[in-house]
């Protein structure tokens, strides 16, 4: 097959819809499959609105047999308060186009409109960033073609009614493109129950789920991380690897940690991950800074350190659809903490290998902080039930290969369709 991907970042950018497509556009070039990605120059996220984020060379380049077309972004100061009042205009596509936090690119959807090179399948990536998925479904229809999505919904707190995260990523503009989509891939059940209940037809959702490769996160050394972050090997590590923000639940970690400290408790704090300007600012006037080790971003020796540095990993995140860290962790034998939202309340199974407390209830969070590093014997009861649930249910052999027995179908039933028209 000769396959499109688009996406709104690629490695060496972080992220973990980056880091999937990224993976799966190795995969399927193993396979045989002729793979070409769309995406933006940015590096950093910021890149996508600020002029002085980072960024990488715009052009092509070739990787482990993989064509990557990095395009350079339309920025300039202003711009998102510039796309907000024009995303405002009642029209579908339009309104994906001008979302305010689109990597906006003219020469991605220039290309996207082209007929040639060949595909076969169009496959995009990621809410809310419509612009790159607007150009996967413009070069699928230029070209006669399927257009695959995952959506990677982020659906929030499941019970608040007017939750904002879930708000923004079902906007009527990104339901639009879920519709127009072929297949589309969901990570689980509860990401496939919001479709649906959504008007979504059932044989379009395909229930994946992402994997880990053990080899990748796992074998590091404990006393060398340990000694790098000046934590006594008897200390007690919670660790919090994502984009460092509100969103992803590290400023309602530190407020709960903050508690814990107050009353006593002994444990310290291990922060990995880009930072956001909104934890910046939380940070400038957080009080027990003491107690908190920031890593910043990680090699990838770094990362597997990480893991075997610490004893029990958080993420209580508002906006995640599945979060993969959390396999990392288990693959390390690490119990988990997450909030009982979006994806991370379809993966932790509560009081078996993780903890899950109510979204944005910082005093739950506190109390499960306490409990996990009070209780070394829990700790490792649910961290070994995450492990073995891991090797069973999270790997990424079978993730990828129905991902491309998807593509292969769908691809057979337009060419069978196109064959009968003729």
């Amino acid at each position: 097959m000769r396959v499109a991907h688009f996406t709104q970042r690629y490695p060496p950018a972080l992220g973990g819809s980056e880091a999937y497509f990224a993976r799966l556009s190795r995969y399927l070039a193993k396979q045989g499959d002729e793979v070409t990605v769309f995406t933006s120059n940015a590096l950093d996220l910021e890149a996508f609105w600020r002029l002085r984020a980072a960024t990488v060379l715009a052009g092509t380049t070739h990787d482990e047999g993989i064509e990557v077309r990095r395009y350079p972004l339309w920025r300039f100061p202003g711009r998102r308060y510039l796309l907000k009042p024009l995303s405002l205009v009642p029209h579908r596509l339009w309104q994906c186009l001008t979302m305010p936090c689109n990597p906006v690119s003219w020469r991605m959807l220039r290309d996207a409109g082209r007929s040639e090179p060949r595909f076969d399948v169009v496959h995009a990536t990621a809410f809310p960033y419509a612009w790159p998925i607007v150009c996967a479904l413009r070069l699928a229809r230029t070209q006669g073609i399927p257009f695959l999505l995952t959506p990677f919904l982020h659906l929030g707190d499941p019970h608040d009614p007017n939750d904002p995260t879930r708000r923004a990523y079902t906007t009527p503009a990104l339901m639009a493109l879920i519709r127009a989509a072929d297949r589309v891939f969901v990570q689980t059940s509860g990401e496939r129950d919001a479709l649906l209940e959504r008007g979504i037809a059932g044989h379009k959702l395909i229930l994946q789920g992402l994997g880990v490769d053990a080899a990748e996160c796992t074998g590091g050394d404990r006393r060398r991380a340990r000694e790098r972050w000046d934590v006594g090997s008897d200390e007690v590590v919670i660790g919090h690897l994502a984009n460092n923000s509100f969103e992803k639940g590290t400023v309602d970690l530190l407020r709960a940690a903050e508690v814990a400290w107050r009353r006593g408790g002994r444990m310290r704090l291990v922060l990995a991950g880009p930072e956001m300007p909104n934890f910046r600012g939380f940070w400038r006037s957080f009080a027990a800074k003491a107690n908190v080790v920031r890593l910043g971003r990680l090699t990838d020796e770094e990362k597997r350190d990480f893991f075997a540095g610490i004893d029990a990993f958080a993420l209580p995140s508002r906006s995640d659809s599945f979060g993969l860290v959390l396999l990392e962790a288990w693959a390390n034998g690490v119990p988990n903490i997450g909030y009982r939202a979006g994806g991370i309340a379809g993966v932790i199974r509560h009081e078996e290998d993780g903890l899950l407390v109510p979204c944005g209830d910082v005093s739950a969070l506190t109390r499960a902080l306490e409990l996990l590093s009070g209780d070394r014997e829990l700790r490792q009861r649910l961290g070994q039930a995450g492990r073995e649930h891991t090797l069973h249910q999270y790997q990424w052999a079978d993730k990828l290969a129905t991902v491309r027995r998807v593509c292969a179908s769908v691809v057979a039933e337009w060419s069978n369709a196109s064959s009968k028209r003729r």
